[in-house]
């Protein structure tokens, strides 16, 4: 290995566990801690860690296996009843984020281009920070954690659209292969979901039938089946992230599903510190003078309408007023999503700097303020409060 990637990896992990203890003893959340850790030692303040490219790569494994794990946790017929009942709201509350975030854009000044991108870069939320924040052991088999999960996976087909739409617009020269961009991930969804389960009904769950009492085969075939998933996903036009949950899906009719589950977890959170690092690391700090009073609107807004919003379509769904306020809050931050489609947008020349930066700060400005109300309110892992504490 590089010395480089060496002395990068001992300077964030040493860091990280210095700001991890810090965090601990004043009570602050580690997402936090792990972003300005990033934001210190990246290229724009310290410098000390200068191959930013490199770990963001290494850190979508993170989101991967977050996904493959969070599949792991979902039964098909409950995820499917849930998808098919949230579909009208995803929808509607995306329009709704989408008008408010360009309408505040435009009232910063920003071209209509722009404006719109960042429109479109409000209508999603994290599924890394939700994820996160969900007790992997309570929430994801009760009504709360499927509404979530439900509402983020159909988010992230919203999301894909609004990739491919980007990238149509960008090569608008050529319109054969925006054609190709649009059918394949409509001809790849289907193929993927009918040929993950087939291969784990047909292969995977022989093998593991016959070779569950070998802990490092079953270690390795998990790893290789999700990362497999996540590569045909992509080369299907769709993301990595959807083909990981789809293969945890499919093999969570298995038996040994929860055992894979606790045994990937560190590795998982390994990924995950480079993500939350790569998050702080990428942010010109140069230009937080120009970006911070838009950002700051557009994330005061997002924590304000998106529970709003949620809390009154959910009552199309005849759901209690608590549930649909917590589903609500936790759905409160912008998405990683969002992340890519200011660089995506960036590098197709649609909007400038400043605008991909006005997104990224948005970003981060609510992954913060969505980890606090969380924590403080309502039941997750790294609650401050040992009642709200939940594993």
């Amino acid at each position: 290995m590089d010395v480089n990637i060496v002395h990068s990896f001992f300077l964030i992990f040493a860091g990280a566990a210095v700001v991890a203890s810090v965090a601990l003893y004043t009570k602050q959340p580690l997402i936090l801690a792990y972003i300005a850790l990033g934001a210190l030692f990246g290229p724009y303040a310290l410098q000390l860690v200068d191959q930013p490219k490199l770990l963001d790569g290494m850190s979508h494994i993170g989101i991967i296996f977050l996904l493959f794990l969070l599949g792991l946790d979902m039964q098909p017929s409950h995820l499917f009843n849930m998808l098919k009942k949230a579909s009208w709201i995803a929808i509607a509350s995306s329009l709704a984020f989408a008008a408010l975030g360009y309408l505040t854009a435009k009232a910063f000044h920003y071209t209509e281009m722009e404006s719109i991108i960042i429109g479109l870069a409000m209508m999603f939320s994290s599924t890394i920070i939700c994820i996160k924040l969900l007790p992997t052991t309570v929430l994801h088999h009760k009504h709360t954690g499927e509404i979530v999960v439900g509402l983020l996976l159909l988010q992230d087909i919203i999301a894909i659209a609004v990739l491919l739409a980007l990238v149509a617009i960008g090569n608008s020269s050529n319109d054969s292969d925006s054609l190709q961009h649009y059918l394949m991930p409509i001809i790849g969804l289907p193929t993927l979901i009918v040929g993950s389960f087939l291969l784990v009904r047909y292969i995977l769950l022989p093998l593991i039938s016959k070779f569950d009492r070998f802990h490092e085969y079953i270690f390795l075939l998990s790893i290789g089946w999700c990362l497999a998933m996540a590569t045909a996903a992509e080369i299907l036009g769709l993301s990595a992230e959807m083909g990981a949950f789809i293969a945890g899906v499919a093999l969570a009719t298995s038996p040994i599903s929860q055992y894979i589950a606790i045994n990937l977890k560190p590795l998982r959170d390994f990924f995950l510190i480079l993500f939350f690092f790569s998050i702080g690391a990428s942010f010109n700090l140069d230009l937080l003078g120009l970006v911070i009073w838009p950002a700051l609107a557009l994330a005061l807004l997002s924590m304000v309408a998106k529970p709003t919003v949620f809390r009154y379509l959910l009552k199309g769904l005849k759901e209690d007023k608590n549930t649909s306020w917590e589903v609500g809050f936790r759905l409160g931050q912008v998405s990683e999503f969002s992340l890519l489609i200011a660089y995506l947008a960036t590098s197709l020349g649609l909007i400038g700097v400043e605008a991909s930066h006005v997104i990224q700060a948005t970003a981060i400005l609510t992954f913060a303020l969505s980890t606090y109300v969380v924590i403080l309110c309502y039941p997750n892992p790294i609650a401050i409060s040992d009642r709200l504490r939940r594993d």
